[in-house]
Order: C-alpha cells, then structure tokens, then sequence
C-alpha cells in the first residue's frame, strides 16, 4: 500500500533532516500557521533552508521566495535545467516524489487529480507527520462504503476520509507542481483554489487518453478543441497571481512538427508559463517508441520562436539519453516517468554535468 509506505518515507526522510531541535521548531511553527486560511494577495510564509548537508543547488532553489517573483520568473526559476518526476496515476504520490527528490529531482508532480475530485477534500494538518493531507470527507461516501470504511482495522483513520494528496512542506519545498484532470475553466479554477497555496504550481493535463479522461473532456480530448484548452490556461493565469500555470501535451501528429507547434504556440499566447511535450501520440502504447524525430523538430522549432521552458517527455532511460535529448533538441527540462520508476537514480547528475549546466 503505497500510502502506508508514505508515512514510512516520511518519517525516514524526517529523521535524517529533521536531526535538530531547531528544525523541528521551525516545522512545527509553520505547521501551526497552516492552519490560518491564507489568500493569494497573503501567502503563507517561506519553510526555513534545508539542512546544510543538502546540496548548494538545493539551497538555492529552497532559500528563494517564489511569491515575490511574476510568474513568468517563477515558472523559469522551476524548470530551466529542469529533472521532473513526471505525474503518473496511483504512482505520484509522496513516497515516491520525496524519493525522486532525495536522488535529485529538480521537480516533481502530483499524480493527475481531477478537478471535481479535489473540490469537495477537506485541508486538515496532520502533527504526526508534519504534512498536509487533502481528505475526502467521509460523510460524502455512500452508507454502504462507509461502512467498509469503519471495518477497516488496517487504515485506524479510514473513519476520518480517505486521502487524495498528501504534501509535505518541507521536503516539497519549491519542488511541487500539482496535475490537475479538468476539461472546463470555471471548475479547474475552483480546484486550483483549494490546493494552491500548498503548490508551486499548477499543470494541466492535455496528454491523458485514457478513456475516464477523454469522456469528460479532459486529457487528450483537449488536444482537439484549441479554444477550450486554452481558455483553461488563461482562466488559471489570470487568477493564479504569481504561481505558474503549464500543460502537459503529446504530440498531435507522427510525422508533422506543425500541429504541435500550433497548438504550443496557442497555449503560449493564452497564458502558459512551461509546456511539457510527450513524444508520442494518442493511440501510441507505452511500449511503442517515442517518436524522438518529430519531438526533436517541434522543440528546436519552438526554442528558435518562444521564451517559456519546454520540457520533453519520452524514452529517456539513461543519462546518455538524457545528454542526447538536450543536445538535439535545447530543451530546458526533461520529465521521467517509467525510467524513473526503473532505477530513480537516475535523476543523478554526473560531476561533469553539475559544472556544465547545458546537459
């Protein structure tokens, strides 16, 4: 169970950073501050820095403010020279995006949470951990469930709701992009609400063709309508103040670079601060080859003409792979999903790719 292991996770994590009665002041401090409502115009205040065994680039993207940044510099401050643990269903969850971390992931995802899943969940702090937890109310299952539920001699705290995102604000610090599943700007907007002031930003997921998705309009269904999707991103961006606002996308077409670039360029204009491009199509198997040829066109293509990070997606399962990707393309970013879940290590930087910034 994934989710028991995260309490795990947690506690490990938390005895090799948290080793000092000043941290765990400090977290305790700002525990008890989660629990006053914080607006947009007041956001909550900054974790103290990471322990000094953490490394000079940890520091530095820890210690920055990023609400005191535009968007635009939050978003580059995110994903330039990014290593993003991609948003993976019943996978993305706090074990492994604080293990991603730990092995040196710049970034990480939620997995993909659908709007009308994360409205309805209760904000609730939970002392034991030190973490935030998004509860599903328990009165809103059915009688049936619920009774499932208080039978369950496993999960003690089942009776409470179960869990839909969990976050812990100190180990996520400045690392935390939240997927959200959405086809309609008004409910992805009242999703990003609730949970935004415990990310660092918001990603829309244009790339899911899993047949839950596509029937509500969400996920790959919006590489079809143009205007919806990016009347999404421009709804987020104009109400989300400094927190960045991306999407995640495939390819649209195997062999042409100019529908993709289209699109891009659409979601660029409506407001995207990053756009993260999986190098295959609707319809590709996971096992099928990413189509790195047309993803390498779309990319040099739009680093010649656009100024937001691109991210790509795909196949990438080595650190030769990775130097490859950047070389041919100029991505600014790359964003591992299988391969991470394969060998996590892989989010190690060799000592010569920590002095040159361009692998």
């Amino acid at each position: 169970d994934l989710r028991k292991f995260g309490d795990m996770n947690i506690s490990e994590a938390k005895m090799d950073q948290n080793n000092s009665s000043g941290n765990h002041e400090s977290r305790m401090e700002l525990l008890q501050d989660a629990q006053t409502p914080h607006s947009l115009q007041t956001p909550p205040p900054q974790l103290p820095p990471p322990p000094s065994s953490a490394s000079d680039d940890d520091n530095n993207n820890n210690n920055i403010d990023l609400s005191s940044l535009t968007s635009q510099e939050a978003a580059d401050h995110l994903f330039l020279n990014s290593q993003i643990l991609a948003p993976m269903v019943r996978a993305s969850t706090i074990p492994l995006r604080t293990q991603a971390i730990s092995h040196g992931a710049s970034l990480v995802y939620t997995e993909e949470l659908v709007d009308r899943s994360i409205t309805p969940t209760e904000r609730t702090l939970n002392k034991k951990l030190g973490t935030i937890d998004y509860r599903v109310p328990f009165h809103t299952y059915s009688k049936k469930v619920q009774k499932r539920m208080l039978a369950d001699k496993d999960n003690p705290d089942s009776k409470d709701g179960a869990i839909l995102l969990r976050i812990d604000p100190f180990l996520e610090r400045n690392k935390l992009i939240y997927q959200m599943g959405t086809g309609e700007s008004n409910l992805a907007l009242e999703a990003a609400r609730k949970v935004i002031q415990d990310v660092n930003g918001m990603d829309v997921n244009m790339g899911c063709p899993k047949k839950f998705s596509v029937s509500g309009g969400m996920g790959s269904a919006l590489l079809s309508d143009v205007q919806r999707a990016c009347d999404i991103i421009a709804t987020l961006r104009r109400n989300l103040g400094s927190k960045p606002v991306s999407a995640k996308i495939r390819l649209l077409d195997p062999d042409d670079p100019r529908p993709t670039l289209d699109f891009v360029r659409a979601l660029i204009k409506a407001g995207a601060n990053a756009i993260t491009i999986h190098g295959r199509i609707v319809g590709d198997e996971s096992h099928t080859v990413a189509r790195w040829g047309t993803l390498t066109e779309v990319v040099r293509q739009l680093k010649q003409t656009e100024s937001v990070p691109i991210i790509v997606n795909g196949d990438l399962y080595t650190r030769a792979d990775i130097r490859e990707m950047r070389r041919r393309t100029g991505c600014d970013g790359v964003m591992l999903a299988r391969p991470a879940l394969y060998n996590m290590s892989l989010f190690r930087r060799g000592e010569e790719e920590k002095v040159d910034c361009s692998i």
